[in-house]
């Protein structure tokens, strides 16, 4: 069995993969690609992806890797979708949302024109390149291999908090989902360069500091203080027992965070 490094290197690298493919059928849409290059791919039995269809799942993917590997790189990646900051829109701005819509500009009585869908295709290989490099830096030493090694972790310590709790020992199960939602809730305050004064914050003091600085919405504010109200339950609460259902709830709960929010 893959160790999760290996899963998740394997998804990454299915992802470029995908970025490939739906640069070279925005190529072919706009008579760009090399003659023979199309069909050459499909003597290997490979078909080019519908663009407009398979892209924004794509970028949803592609977005949530770069935010965790290269977040320096997010802005850029982002820009090449849709530059918010633009005064006017021609060859240089012209952005893949821009292609989506198919999008022309023109000028002089629309004689001249200033940018069109081609203008995409730089922005599209620009995509991929920021997450071809987000490989490298996935493989290479600089990569922080703690967020794997840690998921591995945490997944032993729900998998015994479940176990604790469906053996009639709720608040320790309790106990210990909480102790990784903590963790959890702490690392991605860390990553984002979030500190508090306290000397022991708790999983309150973390969450409010997520959603003060939009990491999270207020959806998933009150998802997680009510975690952390189940936590409190099986920690302090004296006034009753916790019961299995409270602790598999916190359970599930702590794996959405987990999985959600970084």
């Amino acid at each position: 069995m893959d160790s999760k490094f290996d899963t998740l290197k394997k998804e990454l690298k299915e992802l470029i993969r995908k970025g490939d493919l739906l640069y070279y059928s925005m190529a072919d849409e706009q008579d760009k690609l090399p003659d023979g290059f199309k069909e050459k791919l499909e003597k290997k039995g490979i078909e080019l992806p519908v663009f407009v269809s398979e892209y924004d799942t794509w970028y949803s993917e592609a977005l949530l890797v770069i935010k965790q590997i290269m977040p320096d790189r997010y802005d850029d990646f982002v820009k090449q979708y849709k530059n918010e900051k633009r005064k006017e829109i021609d060859f240089l701005t012209y952005g893949i949302a821009d292609y989506l819509l198919g999008l022309r500009t023109t000028r002089g009585g629309g004689y001249e024109v200033v940018a069109d869908q081609s203008a995409a295709i730089p922005k599209m290989q620009n995509q991929n390149s920021i997450l071809a490099s987000a490989e490298k830096r996935f493989e290479s030493a600089l990569f922080d291999i703690q967020e794997v090694l840690q998921a591995d972790i945490y997944d032993s310590e729900l998998s015994a908090a479940k176990e604790l709790a469906k053996k009639g020992f709720a608040r320790g199960g309790g106990a210990v989902a909480g102790v990784v939602l903590e963790k959890h809730l702490g690392h991605v305050c860390s990553q984002h360069g979030l500190k508090t004064r306290k000397k022991h914050p708790t999983i309150s003091d973390f969450y409010q500091m997520l959603k003060d600085n939009a990491v999270i919405d207020t959806a998933k504010w009150r998802f997680i203080q009510h975690l952390g109200d189940l936590r409190n339950l099986c920690d302090h609460n004296k006034e009753r027992e916790p019961t299995k259902e409270d602790v598999l709830e916190l359970v599930e709960g702590v794996e959405k965070v987990i999985k959600t929010v970084f």
